[in-house]
C-alpha cells in the first residue's frame, strides 16, 4: 500500500469533520470526487463540501428527475435543498446547505 499524500490526509480529515456518520459507500464516492483533478486548486475543506453537496444532490434527491422534467438547474436545486439537508442531518453533518447557496 502506498503512503497517502498530504492532500489525501487533509481530505480524509475534512470528511471526518464534516460527515461523522455518513455511510462508507457515500464517503468513498465523496472522497474520490474531492480528490479529482478539477478540485486540486481548492482547499480540502471546500473540495469536500462541494463534492458532498453534488453527491447528495445527484444520489439522494430527485434533482436529476427534475432536470429531466425540464426544470433548469437553479430551479431544480431550489426544490431539493430540504432533501439535501435531511440527508446531511442524518449523517450528523456539521454544515447544511443554505437557501441560494
Amino acid at each position: 500500500m502506498s503512503a497517502r499524500t498530504g492532500r489525501q490526509r487533509a481530505i480524509a480529515k475534512a470528511l471526518t469533520a464534516l460527515l461523522p456518520m455518513a455511510p462508507y459507500s457515500d464517503i468513498e464516492a465523496i472522497r474520490e470526487a474531492a480528490l479529482a483533478r478539477k478540485m486540486r486548486e481548492l482547499p480540502p475543506s471546500i473540495a469536500v463540501w462541494i463534492a458532498t453537496v453534488a453527491h447528495v444532490r445527484h444520489v439522494h434527491t430527485q434533482y436529476d428527475e427534475l432536470l429531466d422534467e425540464g426544470y433548469d438547474r437553479d430551479a431544480a436545486r431550489h426544490f431539493v435543498v430540504d432533501e439535501i439537508n435531511q440527508v446531511l442531518t442524518g449523517w450528523r453533518a456539521t454544515r447544511l446547505v443554505e437557501e441560494g447557496e
